[in-house]
């Protein structure tokens, strides 16, 4: 098992990661029951030396109901009858889930309607206005 790639500023270190297989449950039949193909990921957030101050509590805070008492991040994969698939499928779900938590949307500038847009809003404020008054009871001139 090598490092984990996770974007181009973080790469985890093999030695941080902790692999667990079990057996897992699903399609296999005797399989399944016999063979460890379940594995499941485990990475310390708290204790990791790779992350800057900034990642580390983006992370805590993103990952916060995900993360165990002792700040690990747990990650299984049972989908495929073959350990080296879901060892795969468990190192990108890591991946994709580290990602997805250091990933800071890009702020939003305030903006203002141009004139010409108020302009024409109240132009048809005022349109409808008029066909609903319009609307009103007939009046005989006699």
């Amino acid at each position: 098992m090598g490092d984990l790639p996770v974007g181009p500023d973080l790469i985890i270190p093999a030695a941080e990661l902790r692999e667990q297989v079990s057996t897992s449950g699903g399609p296999g039949g005797q399989h399944a029951n016999k063979t460890s193909t379940r594995v499941s990921l485990r990475w310390n957030v708290t204790e990791s030396a790779v992350l800057t101050d900034a990642q580390r509590a983006l992370l805590l805070e993103n990952l916060a109901a995900r993360l165990t008492r002792d700040g690990d991040l747990l990650v299984h994969a049972d989908d495929t009858r073959s350990q080296a698939d879901n060892r795969g499928l468990a190192r990108q779900r890591l991946a994709a889930l580290l990602a997805a938590a250091l990933h800071r949307p890009k702020p939003r500038r305030p903006t203002r309607p141009t004139r010409a847009s108020q302009r024409r809003r109240v132009e048809s404020k005022k349109r409808r206005g008029a066909v609903k008054r319009g609307r009103g009871r007939v009046q005989d001139d006699d």
